[in-house]
């Protein structure tokens, strides 16, 4: 893949060139031959060599034409699978499908455009039950956001609804010198691992409510949750649950918004 290409600022193209990062996600993601490896985005394929090289076959989704035709020339089909899709919009339930092993989870690793970091992220929480692990680069801005505990700065939508499904890890730095072309922010590599089974605290009853009272909340931080969550949340909720109307939307962890979740939920059913 030596042949040259214009960066694409509509999909948000910063290569990795820097060898030492490249080594240094490999060994975090530890790929074995075994596992159902997905790529997002793998560009010119920095990291899609080097995995290539430690595993037997590959799934990558690439929406920019060129790129994946390059890789197709690149690999036989039978090392890689490239996927020329909207990784926004892909069914990633799609690649499960294909595995040999129908049990088997999917490992998704990849440097995510920065434009669509986040939205992408929610799309692949809609698999989670589908997915081993996810080793991404991403922002460091987004990374910290995805990590903050609450009463910190940075906690926000983001921090619960990731830290709903997954368990964060934030592992190591890369600066904009390993990219061409360079971006203006510093990045980080981050490890989600879905909970599976050992989750840290119950499912909501009603998943798509809870996404909604934390999206709403967190549309105006700074106001007390009452002021924030206006009708969406009876007065008479707060007491039941013995939470405090006057705290504010940044202040409750996770689990107190799936508490606040429920409550509304049985409420709702219990007056139609």
């Amino acid at each position: 893949m030596t042949e040259t290409h214009i960066p694409r600022k509509r999909f948000g193209q910063n290569f990795l060139k820097d060898n030492h990062v490249i080594d240094k996600i490999i060994n975090a993601l530890h790929p074995r031959s075994q596992d159902l490896l997905v790529e997002i985005g793998p560009g010119l394929g920095a990291l899609t060599q080097v995995v290539l090289n430690q595993i037997d076959h590959l799934f990558v989704v690439e929406i920019d034409k060129d790129l994946s035709a390059k890789l197709q020339a690149s690999y036989p089909p039978s090392r890689l699978s490239v996927i020329e899709e909207d990784a926004l919009k892909y069914n990633f339930a799609l690649l499960s499908q294909q595995s040999q092993d129908p049990m088997k989870k999917m490992r998704i690793f990849g440097n995510l455009p920065y434009n669509i970091s986040t939205p992408l992220l929610f799309h692949l929480l809609s698999f989670s039950p589908l997915i081993q692990d996810m080793l991404f680069m991403l922002q460091k801005e987004v990374v910290m956001r995805m990590a903050a505990k609450s009463n910190q700065d940075d906690y926000g939508r983001l921090s619960i609804m990731i830290q709903y499904f997954c368990e964060v890890h934030p592992l190591f730095d890369v600066g904009p010198q390993s990219f061409f072309p360079p971006p203006k922010v510093m990045s980080s590599i981050v490890r989600l691992k879905p909970y599976g089974e050992n989750r840290p605290f119950k499912l909501a009853r009603n998943e798509k409510l809870f996404s909604h009272i934390v999206a709403v909340a967190f549309q105006h931080r700074r106001k007390t949750l009452k002021n924030a969550l206006g009708d969406l949340v009876p007065q008479e909720i707060f007491t039941n649950i013995n939470l405090d109307p006057k705290r504010r939307p940044e202040t409750l962890s996770v689990e107190e918004y799936i508490a606040l979740s429920d409550a509304v939920d049985i409420y709702k059913n219990n007056s139609n």
